[in-house]
């Protein structure tokens, strides 16, 4: 480095590449790649202090709860290279991101580095070159009220987890972990399959018509228009809101039965006089939904793009980097000046001067703490850059949501939706009678209504999407009614009785669960992507298509803690936390009373630590048990959950009977009557199905652990004749027989078995089927070429070919009997996993900016990655390889250089020091 210069550290290898062609000459950009260092954990602790306060959290809980940090291992090379270029430097420009975590990294750095020239923060929402540059002029000290309250934070969690985590290994299962929020949205989606458990459903019946000004046999449907039976005799009918989750009415409502509602139906069909006796207009009026804040942008991006709240960050990360957006963490909704003028006057430009209203629109937002940045998320720069002018630089997902975000910025800016909304009402009565609005003869009143725009303003660039909500008034869709008048005569062009059912609430999408954790307070913005991540990663929830379903452990997790640490998971203390943590960074609490107080309490509430030290016994087989009905017990075992009842056949001290619950079974599914049918089922297990010619051995089909499959085992000895007592001549008395040594047992051979395929019933499985199968692996053919044999079998991951090392996937299990030699050769000509792996990389890079290599995108044996010959980095599944650009590879090396590499597996006996060995003690004279 050039002395003189200004040294400036960034987070990201990305950002250091953009930020350093805008500074220029006088600076060199380096980059932390994230945090340098973190809490130790405590099996690591220099052994002096393992016995210490230290030992247990590496927080030293009875001395203002201070933290023992140490650089990663990963990271002593990066910290080493900074320190070289600081020595250089007459001063350090810590530009680390503006929020807490920003702020804390920024602090660790000063910590370790320990500058000897000025140092400031330089702080910026958007990387473009005039922000950049206005950044250089606007530096500001280190805020230790915000790297208080990340450490708190940091410090809050560790207590959390390792005082609560232990429990819920004893108690639940290994692996499991408990945090302060992840724990609150664990519970969120269990009480939710709660309701869903207790749920009844309530049926009604009604009318649904379709009528036409058109009167007689020219009634047609050009001009017809729909509507819905609301009374029947001046009574409301029941609808689904009118009804409570146990599926008891809660209104007057009058319950149409299906019956009832065939005979009216009918009734009406017959001959009567339909008429307007209402005619309703007034205007509509519909405002742009507010500019993006992480939370929203996350909702939104599941809703339309279906991406995941992980996938959402990511993407908005590599474009905030590369400066198309500004921030991305960020729970405000107001926009800059800059940005209102921007987008009005692209609004002006792309849809007309009439299209924006005559004053810029001022969102605020709910939070009242907003630690982020003060900015929403929106395009960067002082002049918008349209998706299309960014066709060719901007590809696959980074287009998506830079379009969406696009869209919703100029929208916010847009004029208000105008329109007009009609609602008729029709009364259907005897002939001559139902004109009159109030004739007491009237059989039925039907309800239509449409909206027609006529001005659709900020429509025109953008409409927000919603989550399914049962009973939600929904804005109302553009449809349009014929010109109708008070008095006016209609016909029934088509009457269809129809049943309904009402619904549980829906199960939690990622989109609706970020809503909710935002609408309680749980957690901050930057923060729910990893907590969906985490609880998935821990088994407590799976998605199946958009919901999330949680896991039967996690029900005996949740009930655990509402039991035992009820406190913890309550959503308003969960709240309060997240607010504590907001005064402590606006420097309006103290870190180290807070921690006191949430860990070892006062007068008012108990600490965690007094709940740890009171936990009393916990029963595990209690709180692994979930009655399902009478004499039907669903319990958590170490293998899964499975049901338990008594056995008939047995004594009250018989071990219960236990049925495996098939785990494609969500937890609402398992009513008492499933249970009762699962039960019921036929026992197919231990089933002679015949014995095998060959060696006359028995073929048995069994029900296992990891599901059904058949065997193959010795025939039932025949029992030995027993032996004749000796009697001793002399005295006539039985001899006991001198005990023989016990033989050396035999090596037993261990029986052959096979998983029946998916398509298969193990209680129809014949004998030819079970032979095939315990004769796998099935020898396809010789390979001409390579004259080696190709074999076709199932495996883990499914049915597959193998030649020698190589291998290829079927199609189906099926295929394993059915594939011939020359299909197989002509499978194995292919490249590997399909079209998805080449010969050569998938796709190629640039340099990487930290080896300065270049990178490239290949398949390998446990799927697509990139590499720069050093490192390698596993795509996630949740992105497609065609949706990796640069940006997004250069993210993805940085991050697995930052986790460094992978420990080698130890033993016991290896890692040992052998003791000394000891002298013997000289002999006494």
């Amino acid at each position: 480095m050039v002395p003189g210069k200004k040294l400036v550290i960034v987070e990201s290898p990305t950002k250091m590449k953009s930020i350093a062609a805008y500074l220029g000459d006088g600076y060199e950009v380096l980059s932390s790649v994230g945090h340098i260092r973190d809490l130790i954990e405590p099996k690591y602790l220099p052994a002096e202090l393992k016995k210490g306060s230290l030992g247990k959290f590496s927080v030293d809980v009875d001395n203002g709860f201070e933290p023992y940090y140490v650089v990663s291992t990963a990271k002593k090379k990066t910290v080493a290279e900074l320190k070289r270029a600081l020595k250089d430097a007459d001063e350090l420009l810590l530009a680390t991101d503006e929020d807490r975590e920003g702020e804390a990294i920024a602090w660790h750095l000063l910590q370790e580095l320990k500058p000897k020239v000025p140092v400031k923060r330089m702080v910026f929402h958007e990387i473009t070159k005039d922000a950049i540059l206005e950044a250089t002029k606007k530096t500001r000290d280190l805020d230790t009220a915000l790297v208080d309250a990340q450490e708190t934070r940091r410090i809050l969690d560790r207590l959390y987890g390792y005082e609560v985590s232990p429990v819920l290994w004893r108690k639940v299962g290994p692996g499991l972990s408990a945090g302060r929020v992840q724990s609150a949205a664990t519970r969120l989606v269990v009480d939710r399959e709660r309701e869903r458990l207790a749920f009844t459903a309530a049926s009604y019946w009604d009318l649904a018509a379709r009528l036409s000004p058109t009167l007689g046999t020219d009634a047609a449907a050009a001009d017809a228009f729909s509507a819905r039976l609301v009374r029947v005799g001046g009574e409301r009918i029941a609808s689904g809101r009118d009804f409570d989750d146990t599926g008891s009415l809660t209104s007057k409502a009058t319950v149409l039965s299906e019956d009832s509602a065939r005979a009216l139906a009918a009734a009406l069909e017959a001959g009567v006089d339909v008429t307007v006796t209402k005619v309703e207009s007034r205007p509509y009026s519909r405002k742009p939904a507010a500019p993006f804040t992480t939370s929203t942008l996350q909702q939104e991006a599941a809703r339309k793009l279906r991406f995941s709240a992980r996938q959402t960050m990511s993407v908005a990360q590599s474009l905030y980097e590369n400066g198309y957006i500004t921030y991305m963490r960020t729970d405000s909704v107001s926009l800059s000046q800059q940005a209102i003028t921007a987008a009005r006057r692209q609004a002006t430009d792309l849809y007309g001067a009439d299209s924006i209203p005559e004053k810029p629109r001022v969102y605020t937002g709910k939070s009242k703490n907003a630690q982020e940045a003060h900015e929403a998320i929106r395009p960067s720069g002082e002049n918008f850059r349209t998706p299309s002018s960014l066709a060719s630089s901007l590809h696959g997902n980074d287009f998506k949501l830079y379009d969406l975000i696009w869209k919703r910025t100029v929208a916010s800016q847009m004029a208000d939706a105008k329109g007009v909304t009609a609602s008729v009402t029709i009364a259907a009565g005897p002939t001559g009678e139902a004109a009159h609005p109030q004739a007491t003869k009237t059989i039925a009143e039907f309800s239509a209504s449409g909206t027609v725009i006529t001005f659709r303003g900020f429509l025109n660039a953008y409409e927000e999407s919603r989550d399914e909500e049962r009973n939600a008034s929904a804005e109302p869709a553009e449809s349009k009614l014929p010109p109708l008048t008070e008095g006016q005569k209609l016909a029934f062009v088509e009457i269809e009785a129809s049943g309904h059912e009402t619904t549980p609430p829906p199960r939690y999408t990622e989109a609706s669960l970020v809503k909710e954790l935002e609408a309680k307070g749980i957690g901050r913005p930057s923060t729910f992507a990893s907590i969906i991540d985490t609880i998935s990663n821990r088994g407590y929830v799976e998605h199946r298509g958009q919901s999330l379903v949680p896991s039967w452990i996690a029900f005996s997790v949740v009930r655990l803690l509402e039991e035992h640490f009820a406190e913890l998971v309550e959503y308003d203390f969960t709240a309060e936390m997240e607010n504590d943590l907001d005064e402590i960074a606006n420097g309006d609490a103290d870190r180290v009373g807070w921690l006191t107080q949430f860990y070892f309490g006062d007068e008012r509430q108990r600490g965690l630590r007094q709940v740890i030290d009171n936990l009393g016994d916990i029963d595990a087989k209690e709180i692994n048990s979930i009655r399902i009905a009478d004499g039907i017990t669903l319990r958590i075992g170490k293998f899964g959950p499975y049901l338990e009842v008594p056995d008939p056949d047995a004594g009250p001290d018989a071990t219960p009977r236990r049925i495996n619950i098939p785990p494609q079974l969500a937890p609402d599914e398992l009513t008492p009557e499933k249970a009762r049918e699962l039960i019921d089922a036929p026992i197919v297990t231990d089933r002679v199905i015949g014995i095998n010619p060959d060696n006359g051995k028995q073929i048995v089909a069994k029900d296992g652990r990891f599901g059904p499959y058949v065997t193959e085992l010795d025939p039932p000895a025949p029992e030995a004749p027993a032996p004749e007592p000796i009697v001793d001549a002399a005295t006539g008395e039985v001899v006991e027989p001198k005990k023989k040594r016990a033989a050396r047992k035999p090596v037993v051979e261990k029986p052959r078995t096979a998983s029946i395929f998916k398509t298969m019933d193990l209680a129809t499985v014949d004998l030819d089927t079970a032979l095939k199968l315990l004769s796998l692996p099935r020898v396809v053919g010789l390979d001409p070429e390579a004259g080696v044999e190709i074999t076709a079998q199932n495996g883990k991951f499914g049915p597959y070919l193998k030649k020698g090392t190589d291998s290829r996937s079927l199609t189906s299990e099926d295929q394993i009997f059915e594939v011939d030699l020359p299909a197989a050769l002509e499978l194995f000509a292919q490249p590997k996993y399909g079209a998805r792996r080449a010969p050569s990389a998938l796709k190629e890079f640039e340099a990487d900016p930290v080896s300065g290599k270049p990178i490239k995108l290949k398949d390998g044996r446990f799927g697509p990655y990139v590499t720069d010959g050093e490192t390698n980095a596993t795509i996630p599944k949740s992105e497609s390889v065609d949706d990796i650009e640069f940006a997004r590879a250069v993210e993805l090396l940085a991050e697995k250089r930052a986790k460094g590499p992978a420990k080698p597996r130890t033993t016991a006996r290896s890692t040992a020091k052998k003791p000394a060995a000891r002298k013997a003690a000289p002999k006494k004279k």
